[in-house]
């Protein structure tokens, strides 16, 4: 294909740097790189009970936090393959290699079904079909089980506290009834975009604990991934 074809496209259908804003690119190098930085654990202060391991790749600021806005509520859906890659290196970094521990299964946490209506696409749901096509390029096994469904409503968190969110999403989710079977296949990992208060995360990992077969050693081995978290869970992790 000629060099000449993109310069045509990016003046029909123009596009910017999900990151920068820079133009006729989707997403440039500079900002692609803050993706790639070591994925490390993280915990958020307070950190809820229940809450699995966590680990996130990148800190949720500039240039990250502008690709996750930009992916999330603006539809950026091209930009679903570089924060997958970033989601799957989360995912490694938490789950580990054990080769006789089988396929990683990784849940997303769902979004409040009148935000998923609003924004016409599901961001943890996509960026986790994402990272699991990463994995497995990479030779991990892996593949998404979105079990997680919300049995009521439950308000906006934006603008709530730590505890409000928490006492906004209690009892929240459940795991549908066909994927409960599922859960002694493999090793699960809960991911999600974004962990700010980790309210979102604590909830899921509650509802799969509450229905996971006894004995099957889910609860144990549970663990949560995410391409960003708020700087100061990063912060505290850095030692």
């Amino acid at each position: 294909m000629r060099t000449w074809w993109p310069e045509i496209v990016g003046l029909v259908l123009p596009v910017a740097c999900g990151g920068c804003g820079r133009p006729r690119t989707e997403l440039c190098v500079e900002c692609a790189a803050t993706l790639s930085a070591d994925p490390r654990r993280v915990r958020p202060t307070p950190e809820p009970e229940g809450l699995p391991v966590v680990h996130a790749a990148a800190p949720y600021e500039n240039a990250v936090r502008a690709m996750l806005l930009a992916h999330k509520e603006r539809g950026a859906l091209g930009l679903a393959g570089a924060l997958g890659g970033a989601l799957a290196a989360a995912v490694r970094a938490g789950a580990g290699h054990p080769a006789d521990a089988g396929a990683l299964l990784l849940v997303p946490v769902p979004s409040a079904r009148r935000a998923t209506a609003a924004r016409g696409h599901d961001p943890a749901r996509r960026i986790a079909a994402a990272a699991a096509a990463a994995l497995r390029r990479g030779g991990t096994r892996a593949r998404v089980l979105a079990v997680l469904r919300q049995r009521r409503e439950v308000a906006d968190q934006a603008g709530l506290g730590a505890r409000d969110r928490q006492a906004n999403l209690r009892g929240a989710l459940v795991v549908a009834d066909s994927g409960r079977r599922l859960f002694g296949d493999g090793r699960v990992v809960l991911v999600d975009d974004l962990l700010t208060t980790g309210s979102s995360l604590a909830e899921a990992a509650r509802a799969i604990r509450a229905t996971s077969r006894s004995g099957d050693g889910t609860e144990e081995t549970l663990r949560a991934a995410v391409v960003a978290a708020s700087p100061s869970a990063f912060e505290i992790n850095r030692n």
